[in-house]
């Protein structure tokens, strides 16, 4: 791969409508000879011949943008791909916008091995960029990416991690809230080899919960993430020493991510999966807000009540677009993406996808409550406006310390 070439961008050229084109000079001649002219704001047109002129006229190069995005946003980024493709150009030039699905950490990973050298990268949060920022750093001698750049780094959508629980099964556990403790009570529930004998039901059997593989998916390596905080009872100055040199910390977390038989590598399977299967499968699972939100009609009517609840402490998957900073970006593909980024940000756009696909917007002037809303509408469910507080994004070493930590003694 080669080495990355640090550059600045120019200023974004002014997003612009391809309707309307105007005829070319030649065009003019040529309709002069047949056609009456139309004056319009002091240009001329012909409007009889217009479409076989410019059919004549030689077709512009298509500026090639190279995207790679997260699973999670198909549906919402399909449609924003196909509106922008039609409506906007650079310079005369159509955008042609080049997608292609890959799960986040592959993505990064990709990126640094050479197998893709995308212009824009779009993966399930920050956590990657940050991990793709350090690597690249240390492989290059320079950083492909700088999340702290809000010109060619921006978040586009957010949805936190929850809890998704048979209800009754929760209040069990731990009533209405689970509170600040969450993961400690979770912790000493599938720890205990009574079971749910311990809470009254024997005939509950095991307590059963999971989340995703942290080394294939992001919901689990935010749910690793939270319950590490969590332990050490901070939000945000997480160190690579805490991980490394809390023998308790470690104990406990081995021991929780003991209790799961099997780790998933789609965060959507394990949604689907709690409602094919019901409590005899898993009592509960960590899945993103908007992946929950996709499946609560499917869950109506079938095992019971599915109930949301919020962790103590959240992070967002927050869908960061970044544009790379490496020499096979031409400074044309680096404007095009960006501008393709400031359409994801349009108030049109976002609102689609909170109401369309359950996420939420960016854009703080969207109300989450509005008519229409998911949030408003699954409500007895559980889901909230209003989130706790987000945990602070480890730097790069430390997020890799703790997916190390994983496989050396979970990964199985």
């Amino acid at each position: 791969m080669a080495r990355p070439v640090p550059r600045r961008l120019g200023s974004i050229p002014r997003m612009r409508p391809r309707n309307g084109v105007r005829v070319a000079t030649v065009g003019v001649l040529v309709a002069s000879l047949v056609a009456k002219p139309q004056v319009r704001r002091g240009m001329i047109f012909y409007a009889p011949l217009r479409e076989l002129v410019i059919s004549l006229l030689p077709k512009p190069e298509p500026i090639v943008v190279d995207v790679l995005y997260s699973t999670e946003k198909a549906e919402w980024i399909a449609e924003a791909e196909i509106e922008f493709e039609a409506n906007y150009e650079l310079d005369g030039h159509p955008i042609d916008l080049r997608m292609k699905k890959m799960g986040s950490r592959e993505m990064y990973l990709a990126v640094l091995d050479g197998e893709e050298q995308p212009d824009l990268i779009s993966p399930a949060s920050m956590l990657q960029i940050n991990l793709l920022q350090d690597l690249s750093a240390s492989k290059f001698g320079t950083p492909v990416v700088n999340p702290a750049d809000r010109e060619t780094c921006r978040r586009m959508l957010l949805t936190p991690v929850v809890l998704v629980a048979w209800k009754d099964r929760a209040q069990v556990l731990w009533g209405d809230d689970p509170n600040s403790h969450m993961w400690m009570r979770l912790h000493d529930a599938l720890t205990n080899p009574a079971g749910w004998e311990a809470y009254g039901h024997p005939e509950w059997g095991y307590i059963k919960f999971s989340h995703t593989d942290p080394l294939k998916s992001n919901s689990g390596f935010q749910t690793i993430l939270l319950m590490t905080y969590n332990y050490f009872g901070k939000t945000s100055g997480l160190t690579s020493a805490d991980i490394l040199s809390d023998a308790g910390y470690q104990q406990w977390f081995a021991e929780f991510e003991g209790t799961i038989s099997d780790f998933g590598d789609s965060t959507g399977t394990y949604m689907q999966e709690i409602i094919a299967y019901g409590p005899s499968k898993y009592d509960m699972v960590a899945v993103y807000e908007a992946t929950a939100i996709e499946q609560a009609e499917n869950a109506v009517g079938r095992y019971g009540e599915l109930q949301i609840y919020y962790p103590p402490a959240t992070h967002m998957s927050d869908h960061p677009f970044c544009v790379l900073d490496a020499e096979w970006v031409s400074p044309e593909e680096a404007q095009a993406a960006q501008m393709f980024m400031q359409y994801l940000e349009s108030r049109e756009v976002q609102e689609r996808a909170l109401l369309d696909h359950g996420f939420r917007p960016v854009d703080g002037s969207i109300p989450l409550d509005q008519p229409g809303s998911p949030l408003r509408l699954y409500a007895d469910n559980g889901f909230r406006l209003e989130l706790p507080p987000e945990v602070e994004v480890p730097p790069g070493d430390v997020l890799q310390t703790l997916l190390d930590f994983w496989a050396r003694n979970v990964q199985r």
